[in-house]
């Protein structure tokens, strides 16, 4: 925050005499040697708390003090600012009059923050100086409860027969809903309100998660899990028990996990939701994973592969016979690429069945299978009838086991171009994987053509990103991860760091895209695989042919202005 200088804050500690001489001499003395500013020593020294000096600095800038603790505000106040802007400004809006909109800050004296404030809300700000160490905390309680008054609100408005737009697709053909004694409305419309939520902000996953006295609500946006909801916990039974009616679960059944499905329509969403149950000590746990139920493949172009990686997937599409795998862990967009290969390969004169669970996204002119372990259709035994099915190409969702890897690699040899998916954490360790499942190392140098690692980095927003120079550490960090890569203009290039704006609904951020790694085989790589090396040995022989790995990749998106250093290595440094 800015404030006073050094002189000035020494004449108004000593004139409300908040201060001894002895600890402002030491102080003083500690400026003149470190540099640091008189407020931060005095603060560190703890011979002054921050609420003091805030308070003291408010008022000799004539900036009214708020108590941010036990404000009372509408949600309609807290809906002129989005959290993300609020979390990230350090502001909290609490009246409102006319045009005029009050709003507690860290510091009030930051004129641009004001201005983009009074941008978003298109208000007046009337600024007040909030305790800086616990605004952030009272900011994130406030726009909790403001979602759970929604929650509240929607309790008391349903009438007994809404449904607020959750449709139950699958129960309209066949269970009667009606007939369950947990069908109430109140449930209904709580369920209702965590999957409106879902939808509006694009989430992956909701994790619905009981503890001692609450149940915790959060989401999956954009890969990283927040939370935005607590409910009381004597909810729980009856969300969980309204979740299992949609999903064709046993009610009763509380001891072991259980594993459904419904789709559900939203206004005029449909999704698919996967749910599953999880029994812990305070309770069941809900994870519901949503699926667009209209998702589509998108090209090649638009993964995010580029330059030598592009290159080297196109050029193994092209081939008739062998094995493309893609790894990467859960959520990393392995389902896109495989869907961009499959839309590739995808010709008049070639047979294409796929083995999924589930299929989340459609790919016209290809035969799209669903698995169904409880009716006997697994990756093995759908494998084994595709075979008999003329197949030109083959997609096997997953490799879990030997049986479907005998299967998978059989089908390589005698003459299908197979894919497949491994949940590795490179693409040299997909290879240690398939030997840990008794694959015989000869038939994987054999058979196998190229190996794709990939992981998802969030996108800068293009409207609001700022730019800046290269700072030293960030100069260290990018040129030791991309060696050779490294420009050698790289200390005069500027990158980017997100900002917030209505585009992106003030994350600084819009979507996602791959950062990749693609190990395509050559002899030297054959010859690891037939030695069994380990993962550390195939990645140093697969760097030195020439493969630019994840890290690489990042960076250089990080260069191209796409991405942040700290996306990159949230997602990809193990």
């Amino acid at each position: 925050m800015g404030g006073p200088t050094n002189n000035n804050l020494e004449t108004i500690l000593k004139t409300r005499n908040l201060v001894s001489d002895q600890d402002l001499a030491a102080a003083k003395l500690e400026h003149i040697n470190t540099g640091a500013s008189l407020e931060d020593i005095l603060i560190q020294r703890k011979v002054l708390d921050v609420g003091t000096l805030t308070k003291i600095k408010a008022e000799e800038f004539g900036i009214p003090f708020i108590d941010v603790n036990n404000l009372e505000i509408a949600s309609y106040i807290l809906d002129l600012i989005p959290e993300t802007l609020a979390v990230k400004y350090q502001v909290l809006p609490f009246k409102e009059e006319g045009m005029d909109l009050d709003l507690a800050m860290a510091d009030p004296l930051d004129l641009q923050t004001i201005a983009i404030i009074e941008k978003r809300a298109t208000r007046r700000i009337k600024p007040f100086q909030a305790d800086p160490s616990i605004i952030k905390l009272v900011i994130e309680q406030q726009y909790t409860k403001a979602l759970g008054n929604e929650v509240t609100e929607a309790l008391r408005e349903v009438s007994a027969d809404e449904e607020v737009g959750v449709t139950n697709i699958d129960a309209m053909m066949g269970t009667n809903l009606s007939t369950k004694n947990l069908e109430d409305a109140p449930v209904a419309r709580i369920v209702g309100q965590i999957l409106q939520y879902a939808i509006r902000t694009k989430a992956s996953d909701i994790h619905i998660e009981p503890g001692e006295k609450q149940t915790r609500i959060r989401y999956r946006l954009d890969g990283v899990l927040v939370e935005r909801l607590n409910l009381p916990g004597s909810i729980h039974e009856n969300l969980v028990s309204r979740i299992k009616i949609l999903s064709n679960l046993k009610i009763d059944e509380k001891r072991v996990p259980q594993d459904g499905r419904f789709k559900a329509q939203l206004g005029s969403t449909i999704i698919d939701l996967r749910i599953s149950t999880l029994p812990t000590v305070y309770g069941e746990k809900v994870v519901m994973r949503l699926l667009e139920g209209t998702g589509k493949a998108i090209g090649i172009n638009q993964l995010g592969l580029r330059g030598d990686g592009l290159r080297k997937f196109q050029a193994n599409l092209d081939k008739t016979v062998g094995m493309i795998l893609v790894t990467g862990p859960t959520g990393s967009g392995k389902t896109n690429t495989i869907a961009a290969a499959l839309q590739t390969v995808n010709k008049p004169g070639v047979n294409i069945v796929t083995l999924e669970d589930p299929v989340e996204i459609r790919v016209p002119g290809t035969n799209q299978v669903q698995v169904n372990p409880q009716a006997g259709l697994t990756f093995a035994s759908g494998l084994r009838s595709i075979l008999r099915q003329d197949p030109n190409i083959i997609m096997v969702g997953e490799i879990r086991d030997f049986e479907t890897a005998e299967l998978a690699i059989h089908a390589a040899l005698t003459g299908h171009l197979v894919f497949s998916t491994l949940h590795t954490k490179s693409a040299a360790a997909a290879l240690p994987r398939l030997y840990d499942m008794h694959v015989e190392p000869f038939l994987l140098a054999s058979t196998i053509n190229m190996v794709i690692g990939q992981r998802l980095v969030r996108i800068l927003c293009t409207a609001c990103r700022k730019a800046h120079p290269v700072t030293d550490p960030e100069f260290k960090v990018i040129s030791e991860h991309l060696g050779k890569f490294t420009p050698n203009n790289l200390k005069t290039i500027q990158i980017y760091e997100p900002v917030g704006c209505k585009v992106c609904n003030d994350s600084g951020f819009t979507g996602r895209t791959g950062i990749f790694e693609v190990m395509e085989m050559n002899s030297k790589l054959g010859e690891s695989i037939v030695d069994r090396l380990p993962e550390q040995e195939i990645q140093i022989i697969a760097i030195q042919n020439g493969m630019t790995t994840m890290l690489q990749d990042g960076f250089m998106k990080v260069i191209a202005g796409e991405t942040t250093i700290e996306e990159v290595l949230r997602v990809a440094e193990d």
